[in-house]
């Protein structure tokens, strides 16, 4: 097993170590140590959990008492002392500085093979922590003293080929990367701090985001009024959701319903995502005054058939799209909004006219990402009585038992694997229209709709019903209110 061990300092701050067919677990053992050592592995480990000071031992005894003279080299660092001679100089020069290069490929590999949507570089007043975000939910990847953060964040701004020396501003840059064949697109955000500048990366696998309808975890009602609303000639049909809930890919899936030979698709987006074979897409830039209003004006000068608009984020793109779909264009945009109700009213908040949302207005999808039980270690338990109450007071016959997350290794101890959409669609119909003409508040068209609480919470305990999620998963990413 010589050849799947685990780098020392990486063994060391993670927690975690093979030692033959055994993983040996400390008691700070993080989720990417542990799915590090299963890809290394690449075969079945017995999980061998111990106290602080056997770990210690152990790795002692592994590496070969390297663990007071580091062999490795990728994240071994002094620590970083302002007060040196020559500490002002550009050390992404000296040859010195290699370790720093090797540490920030080996984060970004982590980060991709863990199929994480963002990468977190906090410094703070002991050193840097680096986090990410996999399935929704932060993982720590390290937290040190003897890493220099500032060389770090110097040679991320090198490769996204921002300005070095302006520390004191935000700064927005861009770094393709590839591993493995992947294309890998990485959006780079700097924000100046206490203790240095924070940076976060958003993570795009620009071949990742093309799904079909049966995978994106719609039932076989809600894909055939998806595929119904991308065949519509004109209009606009909206999703909606927090940051991260797979707007984009639901969006994608739409387009390519519509992707026919007779039809001319465009898209404006920020950033452009994914590629998309057959469709022509533009990237929104804010330092040349192209945004997303002005890009949707130039679109429509090329003749579309279907647009895409990255996402309505104000009055003039809002009034943009409404007027082209008013025009005969089918019209596919994201917006914020809590559930697909509040779509309408955060457009009146844009300042669209009641009765061009009326007349435009064809379908709203509401969504979010729940985390699926991982089916290696999924437990079950008996309902409460008040949990069983809560799925009749939904509609629901409530299950005999629930579906709880408990953690092993194939999940890395998280009781997750992957993530499955829960979605509400809605789609206007003749009265829903007459309401919205006539300036309806929400409470009035959910009586129409007779979507009376959440219809977003009830699709979700559907999915807890089925076994597919965990109910305290449901109400950490949905509550019982959206």
């Amino acid at each position: 097993m010589e050849s799947a061990r685990l780098p020392f300092t990486f063994a060391r701050d993670n927690q975690v170590a093979l030692d033959g067919a055994a993983l040996l677990i400390g008691p700070e053992a993080t989720v990417n140590g542990l799915r590090e050592a299963r890809r290394r592995a690449a075969a079945a480990l017995t999980p061998t959990p111990l106290g602080a000071v056997e770990f210690q031992s152990a790795l002692a005894r592994l590496y070969d008492d390297s663990a007071t003279k580091s062999t490795d080299t990728d994240v071994a660092f002094d620590l970083e002392d302002p007060d040196r001679p020559g500490a002002t100089r550009d050390l992404l020069e000296d040859a010195t500085e290699a370790p720093v290069i090797r540490l920030v490929n080996q984060l970004l590999r982590q980060a991709v093979r863990a199929e994480a949507s963002d990468l977190h570089l906090e410094p703070h007043e002991e050193g840097l922590r680096a986090r990410m975000r996999v399935d929704g939910t932060m993982q720590t990847v390290f937290d040190r003293r003897d890493v220099p953060a500032r060389r770090v964040v110097s040679r991320l701004k090198v490769m996204a080929r921002l300005d070095i020396a302006e520390t004191r501003l935000p700064q927005d840059g861009r770094i393709a990367l590839r591993l493995g064949g992947r294309a890998i697109d990485l959006r780079v955000s700097t924000l100046p701090g206490h203790y240095g500048e924070r940076v976060v990366m958003r993570l795009l696998d620009r071949t990742s985001g093309l799904m079909a309808l049966d995978r994106l975890g719609l039932d076989g009602d809600q894909a055939a009024m998806l595929q119904r609303l991308a065949a519509l000639p004109n209009g606009i049909i909206l999703a909606t959701g927090p940051t991260g809930s797979g707007k984009t890919t639901t969006l994608y899936s739409l387009l390519q319903l519509a992707d026919r030979s007779e039809r001319n698709i465009l898209t404006v987006e920020d950033p452009v995502e994914y590629d998309l074979p057959g469709v022509s897409q533009t990237q929104v830039n804010a330092d040349i005054g192209l945004n997303f209003a002005r890009g949707l004006r130039s679109i429509l000068r090329q003749d579309p058939d279907v647009i895409l608009v990255g996402e309505i984020r104000d009055a003039e793109t809002a009034l943009v799209a409404s007027e082209a779909a008013l025009t005969g264009h089918l019209v596919f945009s994201s917006l914020h909004a809590n559930n697909a109700l509040s779509a309408v009213v955060r457009l009146r908040e844009l300042g669209v006219d009641n009765y061009l949302i009326s007349a435009t207005l064809r379908g709203v999808i509401a969504q979010r990402l729940a985390r699926r039980l991982c089916p290696e270690c999924r437990t079950t338990r008996t309902l409460t009585e008040q949990e069983a109450r809560l799925f009749t007071d939904h509609g629901l016959t409530a299950p005999l038992q629930l579906g709880q997350a408990q953690g092993c290794p194939a999940c890395e101890g998280t009781g997750y694997d992957g993530r499955v959409g829960v979605f509400d669609i809605l789609e206007i119909d003749d009265p829903l229209r007459e309401a919205i003409d006539a300036g309806a508040p929400e409470a009035r068209m959910r009586a129409l709709t007779g979507r009376h609480g959440s219809a977003l919470f009830t699709a979700a305990l559907a999915r807890v019903a089925t076994g597919v999620t965990s109910l305290e998963e449901v109400r950490r990413v949905i509550g019982e209110s959206a």
